[in-house]
């Protein structure tokens, strides 16, 4: 398994997490060619502050117990809580309030960026087919 397929699987993990918390529009990017510092960069909204936090805290959790014990490097924006930033080092996660999504709306960052969304279990977050990202390389 090469490494954007290991950082695939780690956010799906995440993915998963978030989308068990009720986040909508959890979606991630391949941003490793234009941005260069990550592979990939998951998106997910709440509806309010201590959503936010909780879906934070489910991805840290999961990712801890699902993914050999990851931890983020950093971890932002946990004091407000409109928004919080989980760096992982391959991946980032972007926790987001709804109603500030507008102003931290980092998508518009790599919106040219190839999307590796997940298939979720609630209707409102979007997905697509997880399997072609299994099979490239």
């Amino acid at each position: 398994m090469n490494a954007l397929e290991q950082s695939i699987n780690s956010v799906r993990v995440a993915a998963t997490a978030a989308d068990g918390m009720k986040a909508q529009d959890v979606v991630a990017y391949n941003v490793g060619d234009k941005l260069g510092i990550c592979d990939l960069m998951m998106i997910a909204s709440a509806s309010n502050e201590r959503q936010v936090l909780a879906i934070a805290e489910e991805v840290e959790k999961q990712l801890f117990l699902k993914d050999g014990g990851r931890k983020p490097r950093s971890r932002e924006g946990i004091e407000e809580a409109q928004w919080v930033l989980l760096d992982y080092g391959d991946f980032i996660i972007h926790i987001m309030h709804d109603e500030a999504r507008d102003f931290y709306n980092l998508e518009r960052l790599w919106r040219d960026c190839e999307p590796v969304d997940f298939e979720l279990e609630h209707p409102e977050s979007r997905g697509i087919e997880s399997s072609d990202a299994d099979t490239e390389e």
